[in-house]
């Protein structure tokens, strides 16, 4: 099997494309594939890191006003349609498949003027600008949440299959549990551990509360992994040696600028403070931890809060609008989850129950179905 993957900007795109091109590859050892994306975003490290070839073009998003540099990047994008069709031509794939983003208005395009099968696979459950005008003229969308197929009304065909991630559900003994604590400096006694971070670049509202519950020392009864963002963690560290407080040494709390062993600490913890990408939801509700989610109020078309509430509509999770965000209402919903443990249960079950099993299996069945419609 011959296979473009179009994915390009964020992590939320790529990673998706890097876990199809690699189911594809368990399935049929013999398979080619190669990427197209930019040359300014997360792909030129993501995928040649997942060894794969990178094709770049000049490609990029449209903001939804009237300046010279918006009819400049739109000029770029479809004239990219051009150099797309050019590097399909010379690969030869037999599918393309785009994983949402700008990247696949001029590949998908592209592959239907040579006639090439096409897919896209949405991953959150508000589709993005591109998924919703290409629903219509590629063979099947794929979406990771239920709540996104009524938003595509124009799809010839559209298939629940989940989000691919890395992360799986894993039952940790008590020994596990209490080596996970010791690494991370945290004391091994009953209080709940609540993990908090803002993605790979930290959230800044989010830190300023807990710099806040931390000054103030409101989190006596529980703990706290805080994932601040490599970019952030100096800025913070700084904060609190205002305070006189070490950030090496803070009692009930470790620091980090970045948690490198994810799907361990997930497992381990009882509560989950993050943004709302569509990732981390699938995460969340993979390993069926309850969560806050404070929603990035500048993602596009404000899907950060439509993702967020597929799990608050299952009583899997709470919601605290970016701009209601303070250490206050923070720290009170914390403490109105993790003081019930029923409530803590109810929540992680309700999480689960969103998770959509065999993600990648589904996938790969979908491909070969459009590669057989050729036939």
């Amino acid at each position: 099997m011959k296979v473009v993957i179009a994915a390009a900007g964020t992590g939320g795109h790529i990673n998706p494309g890097i876990a199809i091109a690699n189911k594809i590859k368990q399935q049929e050892q013999n398979s080619e594939i190669i990427f197209i994306g930019t040359d300014r975003g997360l792909e030129t490290d993501l995928v040649p890191r997942a060894g794969y070839e990178l094709k770049t073009l000049d490609a990029h998003g449209i903001e939804r006003k009237l300046t010279i540099s918006n009819f400049k990047n739109f000029y770029k994008t479809m004239k990219s349609i051009g150099k797309a069709k050019k590097i399909l031509k010379e690969f030869g794939p037999d599918v393309v498949i785009g994983t949402g983003g700008y990247i696949c208005m001029p590949v998908i395009t592209a592959a239907n003027k040579l006639k090439i099968p096409t897919l896209l696979h949405e991953s959150n459950a508000f589709p993005g600008v591109s998924v919703k005008l290409l629903s219509k003229k590629v063979n099947e969308v794929l979406v990771g949440f239920e709540d996104a197929k009524a938003r595509l009304p124009k799809a010839k065909e559209i298939v629940v299959t989940g989000n691919p991630t890395k992360i799986t559900k894993k039952e940790l003994s008590q020994e596990q549990k209490a080596q996970l604590k010791k690494d991370l400096g945290l004391e091994d006694n009953q209080k709940s551990i609540v993990l908090v971070f803002g993605g790979s670049q930290g959230a800044q509202s989010i830190n300023l509360s807990l710099i806040d519950i931390i000054t103030n020392q409101k989190n006596n009864d529980y703990q706290i992994i805080w994932a601040a963002g490599p970019t952030q963690y100096d800025e913070i560290k700084e904060k609190l040696k205002n305070h006189k407080i070490n950030i090496d040494n803070i009692k009930n709390v470790k620091i980090v600028p970045y948690i490198y062993n994810m799907e361990e600490v997930m497992n381990m913890v009882d509560l989950v403070i993050c943004r709302s990408g569509a990732m981390t939801i699938t995460e969340i509700s993979i390993v069926g931890k309850p969560a806050i989610f404070i929603p990035f109020p500048y993602a596009t078309e404000n899907h950060q809060e439509y993702n967020a509430r597929v799990l608050e509509k299952c009583g899997a999770a709470k919601i605290i609008l970016d701009k209601n965000l303070n250490a206050e209402i923070l720290n009170q919903t914390i403490h109105e989850i993790i003081s019930d443990e029923n409530i803590l249960n109810q929540m992680s079950e309700n999480a689960q129950k969103v998770a959509v099993k065999n993600v990648e299996d589904k996938i790969y069945q979908e491909v070969k179905k459009i590669l057989n419609q050729k036939v």
